[in-house]
């Protein structure tokens, strides 16, 4: 059994102590492939360090998170397409715009969102998306520009089905479907329930959303089974069955 983690941050501090130990405990799993979304500036030594260690496990991916748009977002912007344009990756994310925690770079966060998602067309590769409370804001963005070269993941999906159902009709998006469908009152599994496994990549978004039964511990890519199971057990299905058509579904986004 072959599982994908199509978006997890295994470059980050939090496993600095035994990063070989998570990678080969994920591979002990069926996990053989790691996609990684950059944060920032800060954490483009850290990836290509990581990846450059397991080249055959692990894929990089390069964009400005929307929690790091701030008033120099402009010079960071030039450090993402730098990367882009001279470096090897296989998709442009982690971007996307973020009402949670801070509204004050609403206007750079929308900006920085849509110079990548025109950069991505450019380059012909997909997009991976970070959408929280946003998902109205992101559409309108998304709407005028997309076409068919425009394709990608909406990372850590916790929309509803008419969210899900926008998604689908863009035409090239696939859901990201990680530890929260396991929550019991987040009622993510009860819009996942109704969408088709061929538009559902899964994720753990690593080191956080754990899924039950370790919620609230760091989160590591080999934790991805415990999502697989609870989708297969959302459609009545193996999780051989969930394994097989997630990954064959971010080998259709990534193209690898």
């Amino acid at each position: 059994m072959l599982l994908t983690d199509s978006h997890t941050h295994l470059f980050l501090e939090e496993f600095k102590d035994d990063i070989d130990l998570v990678i080969e405990s994920a591979f002990q799993m069926g996990v053989k492939r790691i996609f990684l979304p950059n944060i920032d500036s800060s954490t483009i030594g850290p990836l290509k360090k990581l990846v450059q260690k397991y080249p055959e496990q692990c894929f990089p991916m390069m964009g400005l998170h929307p929690g790091s748009v701030k008033a120099d977002y402009v010079s960071e912007l030039e450090t993402i397409k730098t990367e882009l344009e001279t470096g090897n990756y296989c998709a442009v994310g982690e971007i996307g715009i973020d009402l949670y925690w801070d509204k004050t770079f609403v206007v750079e966060q929308e900006d920085a969102f849509r110079q990548q998602i025109i950069l991505a067309k450019e380059l012909k590769l997909p997009i991976v998306i970070h959408a929280r409370e946003s998902f109205d804001e992101i559409f309108n963005i998304i709407e005028p520009l997309n076409d068919e070269n425009l394709t990608g993941i909406f990372h850590c999906f916790t929309g509803t089905i008419e969210h899900a159902q926008r998604i689908i009709g863009f035409g090239g998006f696939m859901m990201g479907i990680g530890g929260v469908l396991t929550f019991k009152n987040a009622g993510v599994d009860k819009v996942v329930e109704q969408i088709d496994l061929k538009y559902l990549v899964l994720e753990t978004d690593s080191p956080y959303l754990a899924p039950v039964p370790y919620r609230g511990k760091r989160n590591e890519s080999a934790y991805i089974i415990e999502v697989a199971n609870k989708l297969a057990e959302l459609h009545n299905c193996s999780v051989e069955e969930v394994a097989r058509v997630t990954t064959d579904n971010s080998v259709e986004i990534f193209k690898i």
